[in-house]
């Protein structure tokens, strides 16, 4: 599920004690929603949403508090301290909560038993994004422009174990290059550098870069899924432009 990534998995603190999880009154006050990237990225934005949408369903108001850092994880580590009554809640992903495990030897909890998973909220296709400047113009140039310059090429990501790092990796082994990384504290501000032509290319979800490669800001090399996106249908997948990997 690397590419059709679980972007938005609702979890919670894991020791909710058995009165609280029948309540029928909760919940009574404000709720805490922690999303472990900058505002304006996927994961902020996905939250976003559905707490709008839970707070009216429950009545009550739940406040967005961005904790960015580490590829996510001091955002969880922060969920994690919180006390386990229910009322601190974090956006996690594949990065925060299983990429995260093997990148962070020292990693301050354990995705497994320190959070109680709540729901799946999104599922969101990976996207090869390049600056506008590059010189290629569809993933088959992109990818013979970059194994003849590897070690030039500046790769954004949102931080080490995040999903764009991850998927950066993959893509980088497919092609064989090491391009130097360049780590941001999430998506958003990666994005912009990328926009800025500040770096050349990077892979992330389209909840981040559809409407700048729908303005021509960047480039959208391709798109990981099976069949083409119906928002960006111009974008080829990767089988079709020579990555079936």
């Amino acid at each position: 599920m690397f590419f059709r990534i679980f972007s938005a998995l609702l979890v919670a603190a894991l020791a909710l004690n058995a009165g609280l999880a029948v309540a029928q009154d909760y919940p009574t006050r404000t709720i805490t929603a922690i999303v472990p990237f900058p505002p304006g990225g996927p994961t902020d934005t996905i939250t976003r949403i559905v707490a709008e949408h839970m707070s009216r369903t429950l009545g009550q108001t739940i406040v967005i508090e961005n904790v960015a850092g580490a590829g996510g994880t001091t955002g969880s580590t922060r969920a994690m301290r919180a006390p386990p009554d229910g009322y601190t809640l974090l956006t996690g992903h594949m990065g925060t909560h299983a990429a995260a495990v093997g990148a962070y030897p020292d990693l301050a909890y354990d995705p497994r038993t320190d959070f109680e998973p709540l729901a799946l909220l999104a599922g969101t296709p990976v996207l090869v994004y390049g600056k506008k400047a590059l010189p290629a113009n569809n993933l088959r140039e992109f990818m013979a422009y970059a194994k003849a310059n590897g070690d030039k090429l500046n790769n954004a990501h949102s931080g080490v174990g995040s999903v764009a790092y991850t998927t950066s990796l993959l893509l980088n082994h497919l092609l064989g290059i090491k391009p130097t990384l360049i780590p941001y504290n999430g998506g958003a501000p990666a994005l912009n550098a990328l926009v800025a032509g500040q770096v050349d290319y990077m892979c992330d979800q389209i909840v981040n870069g559809m409407a700048q490669v729908q303005s021509g800001q960047i480039k959208g090399f391709a798109i990981a899924t099976p069949n083409r996106h119906p928002l960006l249908p111009d974008v080829p997948t990767t089988a079709e432009a020579g990555l079936p990997e």
